[in-house]
């Protein structure tokens, strides 16, 4: 059998975290510099993305007999469906372009950029999530099993909108510091199954917890809203929680806004700011961190 060189065999090692570091910031130029439409379609799409897994994991949350911390995992880990799509797949996710802060604190896009990014992804993440929404309303597929996964549909929208400010916008910080650590991980990976495992892990354990994502909120209580308007199916299904808090009004308020928050907290700053600092900043007359390469001789 032909000698495997160890250079070959290092190939496949996950990146370093200095050159993860130095990727992400790469990857966050591009993706600030990207034309709009390109950026909302692919926004769309990660939309779509995190609401498939949103639905995937309400679906297997439902009528569960088993202990609370198995059913929230068992939930969780179908839930990974949504970003292993939007990563393996490609498409821009509003809380993942978090990061983008590590190309803006280099200096090597400007804040315009940023929040230019942001607001596009935002926009798009939100429509395909709706959109989503509506499909799955339009489909009846809250009535499955008895109803019961639309009882829990209703249960999980109420209990976000029944969340006080600051606790939302502590899980949303919570929930994107996991999440930005996926879209870490992954950025150090060389196949699609490094990619793949990469994800699961935070992923499942951000929805295991119960902490709270803007995307997927965009999903869970815009559908339990649909659902609400059944009104025939509200008055015969059993199980059906009380929802006179639910409303659009108290989704955007009580739900959307502080954990949109707390996301860009979370991702933006407790990891993307801090692997920055670490492995990015630049001090006067020194390399950049995790360098080794030599200035030129001054002749």
């Amino acid at each position: 059998m032909a000698d495997v060189s160890r250079s070959a065999i290092g190939s496949f090692d996950a990146l370093p975290p200095a050159e993860v570091a130095r990727k992400a910031e790469s990857v966050g130029v591009a993706k600030a510099t990207a034309s709009a439409v390109d950026l909302f379609v692919l926004a769309v799409l990660a939309g779509a993305f995190i609401a498939l897994g949103a639905a995937f994991a309400t679906t297997v949350a439902s009528g569960s007999d088993l202990p609370y911390g198995v059913t929230r995992l068992l939930a969780g880990l179908a839930f990974t469906l949504g970003l292993i799509l939007v990563v393996v797949a490609g498409a821009e996710l509003f809380t993942g372009n978090n990061l983008i802060v590590m190309a803006r604190a280099s200096g090597r896009i400007g804040t315009w950029a940023l929040l230019r990014n942001w607001a596009i992804v935002y926009a798009g993440n939100f429509v395909g999530a709706f959109g989503t929404a509506v499909l799955v309303w339009l489909g009846k597929q809250y009535t499955f099993g008895g109803g019961v996964v639309g009882t829990t549909a209703l249960t999980t929208a109420v209990n976000k909108v029944g969340l006080g400010f600051g606790q939302a916008i502590a899980l949303g910080v919570l929930c994107n510091a996991l999440v930005c650590l996926a879209v870490w991980l992954t950025y150090g990976a060389h196949t699609t199954a490094d990619k793949v495992l990469a994800v699961v892990p935070p992923i499942a354990a951000f929805v295991a917890t119960g902490f709270e994502h803007s995307v997927a909120n965009m999903y869970f209580i815009p559908v339990a809203l649909l659902i609400e308007r059944d009104h025939a199916w509200m008055a015969s299904t059993s199980g059906v929680p009380d929802t006179s808090a639910l409303s659009w009004g108290s989704f955007l308020t009580d739900n959307l806004v502080p954990v949109t928050i707390g996301n860009v907290i979370g991702g933006g700053l407790l990891v993307g700011a801090v692997y920055w600092f670490v492995y990015l900043r630049r001090r006067a007359g020194d390399e950049p961190r995790g360098t080794t390469e030599r200035k030129p001789q001054s002749r």
